[in-house]
């Protein structure tokens, strides 16, 4: 393993990797605890834009009257950050103090640049070998966490493709050999199997990554784990999910929170049959959020092994998709609400927890709200965890595949309503552009069980008894609110999320196949459909990190967000179930709603987005008449004083020339007051900074065959002196 910071003319190698993030101080608490540094709101600090989660800055240099003016300013290609080009750029930059942080490329180099220019100021890279070229998370990652103490020590913090945290001085680039082992934490270190410590997990080949990046609170960096998508899974007895916070200075590990409780913690008694031992899983793979004020670390939970089978695992599986949150100097749980029990649907918690200062019913109440793949916005109060509006339990279908021991309820929110939608409603939600439409739809469901929201997953076959290709959900893997995650509006009190609505999910569970020289398995059941060749379900990216070996590269799908934990290119796919070449469903096929926290109603939901070439040529061809269908696809937002700005996700080429477009939204009513070109769909979540006196807005691009790059756009001279005189 080879690291290496590259400053201005400087070069020097060395050995290890390092981690840390830093939280911005927004809450000036115990100053000795928080230092005297602060993030200006001029600044984008977070990959959150601040340790909230909002992914707002209150910057209107930018807004609808001049949105359609701004010029690129400068750009970012990544394609020799690694040994190839990289399709899949999902990062978000940071930028403080007139220097932009990013990770780039299939080496997941770190590099800063310049927030004027886009110069390079330096590079950072590691070289992990087969560590990296097998690690369950590749790529670029989402991005790097950036700490200060106020005087002088300014750290950059990142976890690399091999799963190590490493902390780089913010000025040079150069390895922080004090932290850790020579600049760096090992994470596999105490990542185990089984029931136990003892089962340590090899630490090159041991499946563990992480893309997200750490959560800065304090002089602390709390970072999560992740691996491979869930479908096909070699053994239910995987890895297990860990949440650590690790000293942001020496790298030394403060606590550890388990995600599937060791015997004699709580929740160990919702995995029947000592199932907890078994298990694997069940971390924490997006971004979390924090409250200095209150103490709390608020942790999103993923799914337990696997995503669609869960016979070896009988009981609710505490904390499997779960909002967990953990006191922040001792990682002690203090409240937990399952969002889903015995997960079995790939509902995993995507989305950074929403933290919200509102008020309801004339009384000011902190609340965490939490965007999900369901399009429900499950809101609780962030100290004491308890609902703001009742959650429901309701009963829902139970699973017929042997083995399979589903919960007899879920968990339903009376308010706000779905901003998204949840699931089919048969047939008012199927495609209606015509009435032979509509019947077609209806007929090409029947080969598939449809019982609403928490259908669950089928022996697939065609000759079976029941003769189900799958049963019907939307979300799960590839649908509404995905890893880009939603934002907080604090001016209107509104969160603002993004949605796809138009994946279907025909969950098909089959035996494995017996035999096959390159894939066994313990688990009893397995994602495909028995009628049909097996395949493994590789993550998107998977096999694309620098060192891994060539393969032929499959046509990228374009758009930003797909499956669950990568975020493939969803492209316009609708789960391959389509009426004459479109959706089954009807429009819209994704949205951006806003939703009122002070009331729990809906402000707004307008489409997102615009017709797909695909879809408006056959409509003309037909003869239908047609509104903006949307398109599918999970972006992340961005929010200013007064816009909402998001990007397409798919590439389009009938109204503009081809290519995606930025658009812009009036963030008080949602009507799209703006949109510049790009020439490649949108892959990572925008933000946005102000830098001696000029706004920027720096998104990243890249699908199909255009590669990764980061693209910053800015107002013309002539137009920043009368910005703002709307």
């Amino acid at each position: 393993m080879n690291a290496r910071g590259i400053s201005a003319s400087k070069e020097k190698n060395m050995r290890g990797t390092h981690h840390v993030k830093w939280a911005a101080a927004l809450i000036c608490v115990a100053a000795s605890a928080f230092g005297q540094w602060k993030q200006k709101d001029s600044e984008w600090a977070y990959y959150t834009a601040d340790i909230s989660g909002t992914k707002y800055r209150p910057l209107d240099q930018i807004n609808a009257s001049n949105f359609n003016k701004l010029e690129v300013a400068w750009r970012f290609k990544t394609d020799n950050m690694g040994t190839r080009p990289e399709y899949k750029l999902e990062g978000t930059p940071l930028m403080v103090n007139g220097v932009i942080y990013a990770t780039a490329g299939t080496r997941r180099d770190v590099v800063a640049l310049d927030a004027k220019t886009g110069e390079m100021i330096w590079l950072h890279t590691m070289r992990e070998g087969k560590r990296a070229a097998i690690a369950p998370r590749q790529l670029s990652g989402r991005g790097v966490s950036y700490w200060s103490d106020g005087h002088g020590d300014d750290r950059v913090l990142y976890v690399t493709t091999g799963y190590r945290l490493v902390a780089l001085n913010a000025k040079t680039g150069m390895v922080i050999a004090s932290f850790g082992e020579n600049g760096m934490v090992d994470l596999k270190k105490g990542m185990y199997t089984g029931d136990g410590p003892s089962h340590q997990i090899d630490l090159e080949e041991g499946e563990a990554g992480l893309h997200s990046t750490p959560l800065i609170v304090g002089d602390m960096a709390v970072v999560g784990s992740s691996f491979k998508e869930g479908m096909t899974v070699v053994t239910h007895n995987n890895t297990k999910g860990l949440v650590r916070a690790f000293d942001v200075r020496s790298g030394k590990l403060m606590w550890t929170f388990h995600t599937i409780p060791r015997k004699g913690e709580f929740g160990y008694d919702t995995w029947e049959n000592g199932s907890a031992d078994i298990n694997g899983n069940t971390g924490v793979w997006t971004q979390m959020t924090a409250d200095p004020e209150s103490g709390l670390v608020y942790l999103p939970v993923e799914s337990p092994t696997s995503d669609y089978y869960g016979g070896e695992r009988p009981g609710n599986d505490l904390f499997g998709e779960s909002l967990v949150a953990v006191d922040m100097k001792t990682g002690k749980m203090k409240w937990y609400y399952q969002i889903v029990h015995h997960p079995i649907w790939d509902y995993d918690l995507s989305s950074a927890p929403l933290l919200a200062d509102v008020v309801i019913d004339g009384q000011r109440r902190k609340v965490v709200a939490l965007p999900s793949k369901e399009s429900f916005l499950y809101c609780f109060d962030r100290v004491t965890g308890k609902p703001i509006w009742p959650i429901e339990e309701k009963a829902v279908p139970q699973s017929d595949v042997p083995g399979e021991k589903t919960s007899p309820t879920q968990p339903f929110p009376t308010k706000p309503p779905a901003y998204g939608r949840a699931y089919i409603k048969m047939p008012d939600d199927l495609i209606d552009f015509t009435p032979e439409m509509r019947a077609q739809a209806i007929d090409r469901m029947k080969s598939y069980r449809v019982e609403g929201m928490f259908t669950p997953g089928v022996v697939g076959d065609p000759n079976g008894p029941n003769h189900w290709l799958g049963g019907i959900n939307l979300g799960n893997a590839s649908g509404g609110t995905n890893w880009p995650g939603a934002g907080y509006d604090p001016d209107t009190h509104s969160a603002i999320a993004q949605a796809a609505q138009s994946f279907v999910t025909p969950i098909s569970l089959r035996k494995p196949p017996s035999g096959d020289p390159e894939f066994s398995t313990d688990i009893r059941y397995v994602s495909g459909r028995q009628d049909m060749p097996f395949r493994v379900a590789e993550g998107p990216g998977f096999g694309s990190a620098a060192d891994a070996p060539q393969r032929p590269r499959r046509p990228a799908p374009t758009a930003a967000a797909g499956r669950g934990r990568g975020g493939a290119g969803g492209g316009g796919g609708f789960g391959g179930l389509q009426v004459d070449g479109l959706p089954i469903v009807k429009p819209p096929y994704g949205v951006i709603t806003s939703v009122n926290l002070d009331k729990g109603d809906i402000n707004w939901s307008v489409p997102y987005g615009e017709t797909p070439d695909n879809v408006r040529t056959i409509l003309k061809e037909k003869g239908i008449n047609f509104t903006n269908t949307g398109m599918n696809g999970s972006v992340g937002v961005l929010i200013t004083k007064s816009l909402v700005v998001v990007g397409d996700s798919q590439v389009t080429s009938i109204t503009h020339p081809r290519g995606a477009m930025m658009r812009a939204y009036d963030k008080k009513t949602g009507k799209e007051v703006g949109a510049v070109w790009m020439p490649a769909p949108v892959s990572g979540s925008p933000m946005t900074y102000e830098w001696q006196g000029k706004q920027y807005i720096i998104i990243a691009v890249s699908g199909g065959n255009y590669s990764g790059e980061y693209i910053a756009y800015a107002l013309p001279e002539s137009e920043e002196s009368t910005a703002g005189q709307r």
